[in-house]
């Protein structure tokens, strides 16, 4: 069990999390790659869903950092320093980010240079949907989001040495700008590696959607890490039930929030009913679809709404675990719908999704309690600290 400094906030025993995490990380990738032996098309398509389901979560927590450095947020101070360690795992995801680029061809259609031939449309887009220019891309994005991610986590940290309220202001500038990066770099990455699966299908709320599921289950993540946390006797007193009421309206707004994109997406395109666009959904409502499109509106938005919609609710621990642990698996689902019917008719789970995703969440977990552990649990000098401890609803 991982034990805390109460008075530095530093830990004095880091626990066996770390390794549980990086173990069942590498074991459960391994069996993934060897199921890449006996199914290489189910295994880009288990891992790409999985890809896709951890990158958004780690954005997620990018985007809360520059979020309250931009808006000067206080209840928020003391969460500050897990989702700064949480978007340091982003070099993780950068290496399963290989096994796409080698997947390109199982993947994409619009990577046959045959299939481009013979069809106007993907020759149409081909200077932008091209193997080479995917690639410089995707590194692109990485470097992007890489950087925000450490300079911000370099500062916050320097400010726990230094104390100078200068390091306050920087994050708050570096902040402003990098929103306007990681709004573009995201709504071009759900383009690349998610939307680009039906390259004749296009959607102009595709990347908000991405986005805001991401971010949403961020917060999920987060409110079951501190949870974690507080069972284990670390940060009572500092993460308070009145932090949990804060996690609760986030994901209460946040699930509004993707049912609107998700639902005026739906709505435009089956009142417009252009054939090239209602494609995209029929295939993801017949051949059994069904079934998994009427779970994600009941269990991705209906049940968190009503329940996330009472006071009380957002107080109670245990019920807010329960709703912060089904978005988390409603999120994998979303991803899961997102990709699959590219790839033939029916609904077809495969174990090497659930191997996939235990194994890239166990490295970038890892990743995250290295980071986490490294240093203070809390920005331990920033000026807003005391008043985040005292923060009430």
């Amino acid at each position: 069990m991982a034990a805390l400094d109460t008075q530095t906030y530093t830990f004095t025993d880091k626990g066996r999390f770390g390794v549980i995490a990086l173990g069942t990380g590498i074991l459960f990738t391994a069996l993934t790659v060897v199921g890449a032996f006996t199914d290489s098309h189910m295994f880009f398509a288990s891992w790409l869903t999985s890809f896709a389901f951890w990158t958004t979560i780690v954005l997620g927590a990018l985007f809360f950092v520059m979020l309250q450095h931009v808006t000067a947020a206080v209840w928020s101070v003391v969460t500050r320093r897990a989702a700064e360690a949480l978007s340091l795992a982003l070099p993780v995801l950068l290496v399963c980010f290989i096994p796409i680029l080698f997947g390109m061809h199982d993947l994409f259609h619009w990577s046959h240079a045959e299939e481009v031939a013979s069809d106007h449309v993907l020759a149409w887009k081909a200077p932008y949907l091209n193997t080479t220019f995917f690639i410089v891309r995707g590194l692109l994005f990485f470097a992007v989001w890489i950087v925000l991610a450490f300079v911000l986590h370099r500062r916050s940290v320097k400010q726990d040495v230094d104390g100078d309220p200068a390091h306050t202001y920087a994050m708050r500038k570096i902040s402003a700008g990098g929103i306007f990066l990681f709004a573009f770099t995201v709504t071009f990455a759900g383009v690349d590696w998610l939307m680009s699966l039906n390259p004749h299908w296009y959607s102009t709320m595709f990347g908000v959607y991405i986005f805001v599921g991401g971010f949403l289950t961020s917060m999920a993540v987060l409110l079951l890490v501190f949870q974690m946390l507080r069972r284990q006797g670390m940060l009572e007193g500092v993460v308070t039930i009145e932090h949990f009421h804060d996690f609760g309206r986030l994901l209460f707004a946040f699930t509004v929030f993707w049912a609107y994109i998700g639902g005026s997406q739906y709505y435009l395109i089956w009142y417009a009913n252009i054939p090239e666009e209602t494609v995209w959904f029929l295939a993801r409502w017949d051949n059994g679809w069904k079934a998994v499109s009427m779970a994600l509106i009941f269990l991705h938005f209906i049940v968190p709404f009503l329940t996330l919609l009472f006071f009380r609710v957002k107080r109670n621990t245990v019920l807010l675990r329960v709703i912060a642990s089904l978005l988390v698996v409603m999120h994998f689902v979303d991803m899961f719908w997102l990709v699959m019917p590219t790839f033939g008719p029916g609904v077809h789970f495969s174990w090497m999704h659930l191997t996939s995703a235990i194994g890239i969440g166990g490295l970038v977990m890892w990743m995250f309690w290295v980071r986490y552990t490294a240093h203070s649990a809390v920005p331990a000098s920033d000026p807003k600290l005391a008043d985040s401890i005292a923060h009430r609803v």
